[in-house]
């Protein structure tokens, strides 16, 4: 029997679930919360994959293949011209207790502005 997959640490819901291209009618891809959640880290918020990984609670090598799928996902709805939703996959919301919480948490940068 496998073992079970853990759940990966996301700091909250996307804003925005989806994304249609101008005139698109080919099927929708969907890209999971934990793949959405290592873009938003890696490439939008600057963190290496290791310090992405230590946020989700999970091993840097998962994060590879976690972003790899993600880049895959985004090329594919640019070049082609899919819609892209964002749901699902084995994942918990952060509660904002945890200490690895850091500059890429959503919640850590509002509680700095305050």
């Amino acid at each position: 029997m496998p073992r079970p997959r853990k759940h990966r640490r996301v700091c909250s819901h996307p804003r925005c679930t989806g994304f249609k291209p101008c005139g698109g009618d080919k099927p929708v891809i969907t890209m999971t919360l934990d793949e959405y959640e290592v873009i938003r880290l890696i490439d939008l918020e600057g963190l290496t994959q290791e310090q992405c990984a230590e946020q989700m609670e999970v091993a840097r090598t998962t994060v590879q293949a976690i972003y790899a799928r993600a880049r895959k996902t985004l090329a594919q709805c640019i070049v082609e011209g899919h819609s892209l939703q964002i749901s699902g996959g084995d994942v918990r919301i952060c509660e904002y207790r945890n200490p690895t919480c850091s500059k890429g948490c959503c919640r850590w940068k509002n509680s700095q502005i305050e």
